[in-house]
């Protein structure tokens, strides 16, 4: 037979109730707390992670931006120089052919070294026409020295080749007085022409001999391996 509770039963089983229902809520609690905590630890590390790699991905298109940016300077800067080490080396080539066109009209006034010269430029033309028949075309001023050059110079060419050679001096194309000085030679009634003149010599030398002139002056260059 049951019995019923007195109302303090009844206080004492409502009391352990309440306790019990307060501890599962604290538990509950804590439980939700702990696993809230471990979430936002979990979002934190995320976001932190997400930012860190959206920081180092913009670190490196900087860095990249600025070193093109400073390889594009640089190489600006090198170029300008280069430019201008180039511009200042011609420039002083010029001045080294102006300065021996300048000395041209010195040549002639040694005689006997000028007499010489003609000889070797008429021998070369001579092996450059290979002609039985030469018309000479020089200064006016020349005229006292020629006729002496062109024996020489044909006496020297039959030693060398084997060849008997005529050369007369045109008479009527005479180089103009402003010439420096040498020789120009016509073959094949005009139509095979040699420029050895004083000038064109210089020209020559000026064009074909600029790599070695350069070299003589400013030494090799270790950028390049050869030299056209």
């Amino acid at each position: 037979m049951t019995h019923a509770l007195s109302d303090d039963q009844v206080a004492g089983e409502l009391k352990k109730m309440v306790a019990f229902i307060k501890q599962e809520a604290v538990e509950k609690a804590r439980e939700i707390e702990i696993k809230a905590d471990e979430e936002a630890a979990m979002e934190k590390s995320k976001l932190v992670r997400q930012e860190t790699a959206t920081i180092d991905s913009q670190y490196g298109r900087k860095f990249k931006q600025a070193e093109l940016a400073q390889q594009v300077t640089r190489s600006t800067v090198t170029n300008k120089t280069r430019l201008k080490v180039l511009m200042a080396r011609q420039q002083l080539l010029d001045e080294i052919f102006e300065h021996a066109r300048g000395n041209l009209c010195n040549v002639s006034k040694d005689v006997t070294n000028y007499t010489a010269i003609l000889k070797n430029l008429i021998l070369e033309g001579l092996f450059a026409l290979s002609e039985d028949n030469v018309r000479v075309r020089c200064r006016k001023k020349d005229a006292a020295v020629i006729d002496d050059v062109l024996l020489l110079a044909t006496k020297e060419y039959k030693d060398i080749c084997g060849q008997d050679i005529s050369m007369t001096v045109d008479e009527c194309n005479i180089l103009p007085e402003d010439s420096q000085g040498g020789i120009f030679l016509t073959g094949t009634r005009g139509k095979i022409i040699v420029n050895n003149t004083l000038e064109e010599r210089l020209h020559i030398v000026e064009q074909d001999c600029l790599p070695a002139v350069r070299v003589s002056t400013f030494g090799d260059n270790p950028n390049r391996k050869f030299y056209v």
